[in-house]
Order: C-alpha cells, then structure tokens, then sequence
C-alpha cells in the first residue's frame, strides 16, 4: 500500500517528460499547485499542443525538445533532475524500455517519479482528486484500478457542498485566534467539530459568511469547552464493519480514548479516529486480563478527566456484553453517557448461514442465552428450553456444548434437534458447521471450532440449505 501524502511543490521545479494530452493531464495538476514545469518532449509542441506551451509559460518554466538538442531522453532527465521535487513520465513514445530506464534513474537520484499507466515503475501515483477551494480530498487504488478511483470520485463529488471550500477558508481566518482563546488541544477540538458540524457550518452552506462569523465570535466568547468528558457505550456489532451503525461511526471518530475487547474486529478499530488513545480491555475465559471492576474504574477515570470515552463493544453491549454495569457506575458518579445498540452476534450469525431465527412453520419465539460456565457448572432452566416451537441461541457456549446436548436431551428434547454452530460469523472467516443435537459434541471436535463461535439450536436449521448467500455449510451426520 502506499503512503498517501500531500507534497509541496510551491515555486520548485518538476519535470515532465511528453508532450501529449496525458504529459498535459498532468501538466494542468502541477501548474494548479504552483510548480514550475520543466517539460521535456520529443518534438515542438508549441503548435501542436498549444494549451500545454501555455502552461509551461505560465508556470515560468522551460521546455527542451531532445530532437533539437540531439540528446537522448537519458541526457537530458540526468541533467534537469538538480533541484527537482519530482519527475513524471508521460510518453508512450519512448516505449516500455525507455520508460524503465528513465524511472530508474529517477529512482537512483531519489526524485519522485511516476510513470503514466506504469503502477510497478512508480515511486508515487497521482490520486483522484475532488475539489473545493482549498479542501482537496485524494482517492487511490495504488495505480491498481484508475476507474474506480475516479467513479469514487463522482459519488464524492455528489456529497460535498460547493460551500465547503469557504468553510476551510473560515476555519484558516479563525485558526489562531482560536489558539490563542483555548490554549489545550482537547477544548480546540471540540470547539471545532461544535462549528464545523453545526450553526456556523450551516450558515456558511447557505452563503451567510458574515452571520457564521457572528456565530463563531459568540461561541468564542461564552461557550466553556472544557467541561466534563462523556461516555460512548458503543456496540461494534459481530465483525462486519458495515454492520455498524451511522451513530456509532460518528461516536468512533469523536472519541479522544477507546477502550475495545476481543471481540471487536480489526477493521472496525480502523475506523476508530486514528490520534486517539486505545487501551486493550479484552477478557477470555478464565483470562480477565482486565477484571470489570477495573474497567469500570478506568471508564470513570477519563471521563472526569474530561475526555470523551469510547467503550467498544463486540454485538450489543447490552446483551451479555455487561453494559448494564458500566453504566450502573459512571449514573452514580454523575457521568454523562450514551448508548448504541449494536446487531447482536445472534441475529447475524443466524442471517450470513440463512438461518431465522422466528419462522412461521418453525418457530414462533426465540431465546437468548449464555453457556458461560460458572465453577465447571451450566446451571439453566432446563425444562422452559423444551419448546420444539421456540429457537435457542447459546453465546460463549462452546465449553459447555456436551452438556447443553445431554441436558437438553434428558429434559425431553429430540436428539434429532437440528444444531448449528457459527464461528467468526459474519466475516469472510465464517464457518457453519450443522448437527444433529445429539452430535454438537462431536461436531465441535471434528471441526475444531474456535471462540467467537454461536450454537442455534432449533427446526428453523434446517432452512440454511434454501437460504444460506453468505458461504457454505458443513455437516456432521
């Protein structure tokens, strides 16, 4: 992956070699960041491409035509690459070999280089870029799909307000005084997402530019940015990031310190704002590496500190996810808090295997339940499991599985009850494996089944193999 950058070019020397419509595509980007063009071609182009002289001109730059010069390429790049920032490589002519041995030079001098349409001959690759004023936004594929990086770009394009580019102007009016007025990192940034995201921004929208500076003044003068934290308790669903909710990105990208578990995918944590602290809190069985007393203390802690905090949760944090009790803590401490519900790892593990979970000819009700063993023992009400109409759902069950089976079993319910069990559900690691009830401990064995995983217990199994998009499913007989 490459490292995206904004570079600065204001005022120094780029060259470019071609004199095409493709050296000119990247002429126009170059000229519009104030560089000076350094043009080298194969013929005089000043008649053939008029709009590619004049922004040689404008730029106060030089344009050498190797032809005339009775040099090769090789020649002339050697000697302008002195000073530059960096080369681009725009011309088919020279063919495939040339443009090798032309990058490679660049490469050797540690100039920039990129060569059109030549992703593996590229130190760096030109973005799709959309614009508004000075607010530039920079989509890339690595070279490796330039269409798609500019059908982003349309649909960006769609989202951002032509007013946006004033916005940032207004911020840069404002930037110092704001320094000046709240001089810790933490108050300035709240003031900014408070006007960037709210009145003033609005203002600015609708071309008020003078009635967002009052906004900006007042608010500057009267408001306190300083105030006690808050607490996000944030359900991150069971993997797939899309699954989030738009409320809970928003809280994600707020939050000065996140405290996450196990449960909580990579790729969610990379949407989590990338400067703000992130503290592991994970808990395994019989591996609390941070008991929740501790974390309820810690949650408290930073939040009287006066940062906004980020408990991140696998699912739903209110369904065996102990929510309930952090909350409990901060409300008697006087702690402002949020909750956002998350999709629980039943509901999804139960849609990616086509699994519903209620079905009219199956099941008419469904129950959630936790297989934790406590001191080796699953003590449940067994005999309210026994409904061949209602589905049950066993999270961190898989210790337990022989006995939920033989329990289970010994109650009255069929050993023929169909039984799946889903692990990693929801991400491209999904696995399914489907068994009778009798056989979910073998099945567990067989196929060495691994937390986070879910057992379904119940007819509506049976309906996987019509319903099932997400992957395929295995069964033990």
């Amino acid at each position: 992956m490459l490292l995206p950058v904004n570079l600065n070019v204001d005022g120094g020397w780029c060259v470019l070699i071609g004199g095409g419509e493709s050296a000119t595509r990247k002429a126009r980007l170059l000229a519009k960041a104030n560089a000076k063009l350094c043009v080298l071609a194969c013929n005089d182009f000043n008649a053939s491409n008029p709009e590619l002289a004049e922004l040689v001109a404008a730029s106060q730059g030089r344009a050498v035509n190797w032809s005339q010069e009775q040099k090769s390429p090789v020649e002339l790049l050697e000697k302008r690459l002195v000073n530059a920032h960096l080369c681009v490589i725009a011309c088919e002519g020279v063919g495939h070999a040339m443009q090798r041995k032309l990058s490679a030079i660049c490469v050797k001098n540690r100039i920039p280089v990129n060569v059109v349409d030549k992703p593996e001959l590229c130190t760096f690759t030109f973005p799709a870029i959309v614009e508004r004023g000075s607010l530039s936004v920079a989509i890339s594929t690595d070279g490796k799909a330039p269409v798609l990086a500019r059908q982003l770009r349309s649909r960006i394009e769609a989202l951002l307000p032509s007013q946006y580019g004033a916005l940032v102007d207004l911020a840069g009016e404002y930037r110092d005084r704001v320094k000046s007025r709240l001089t810790d990192a933490v108050s300035r940034r709240r003031f900014w997402e408070n006007t960037l995201d709210g009145p003033a921004a609005e203002q600015v929208f609708s071309g008020n530019l003078q009635t967002a500076r009052h906004i900006i003044e007042t608010e500057l003068a009267t408001q306190d940015f300083s105030k006690t934290g808050e607490v996000y308790l944030v359900g991150a669903g069971p993997g797939d990031p899309e699954l989030l909710t738009l409320r809970a990105l928003r809280l994600m990208q707020q939050a000065d310190v996140v405290f996450y578990d196990r449960l909580v995918a990579d790729d969610i944590m990379e949407l989590v704002r990338r400067d703000a602290q992130r503290i592991y809190v994970g808990k395994e069985r019989a591996n609390h590496s941070t008991p929740q007393a501790e974390i309820n203390e810690l949650l408290l802690q930073y939040a009287l500190e006066g940062k906004r905090v980020l408990r991140l949760k696998g699912g739903d944090p209110f369904i065996f996810g102990r929510g309930g009790e952090e909350i409990e803590h901060l409300a008697a401490n006087g702690v402002d808090f949020q909750v956002v519900p998350g999709i629980t790892a039943a509901a999804a593990c139960a849609s990616y295997s086509g699994i519903p979970l209620t079905h009219r000819d199956h099941a008419q009700s469904v129950r959630f339940i936790t297989g934790h063993l406590k001191q080796g023992q699953l003590e449940l009400s067994w005999s309210e499991l026994l409904d061949e109409q209602q589905t049950l759902v066993f999270y961190m069950g898989l210790h337990a599985a022989s006995t939920i089976s033989q329990q289970l079993i010994a109650h009255g319910r069929s050993a023929c009850t169909p039984t799946a069990i889903v692990e990693s559900g929801s991400i491209p690691a999904q696995r399914v494996v489907v068994a009778s009830l009798e056989m979910l401990p073998r099945a567990l064995e067989e196929h060495n089944i691994r937390s986070p995983a879910v057992i379904i217990i119940g007819s509506v199994v049976q309906l996987h193999e019509k319903l099932a998009w997400f992957n395929t499913i295995d069964k033990v007989e």
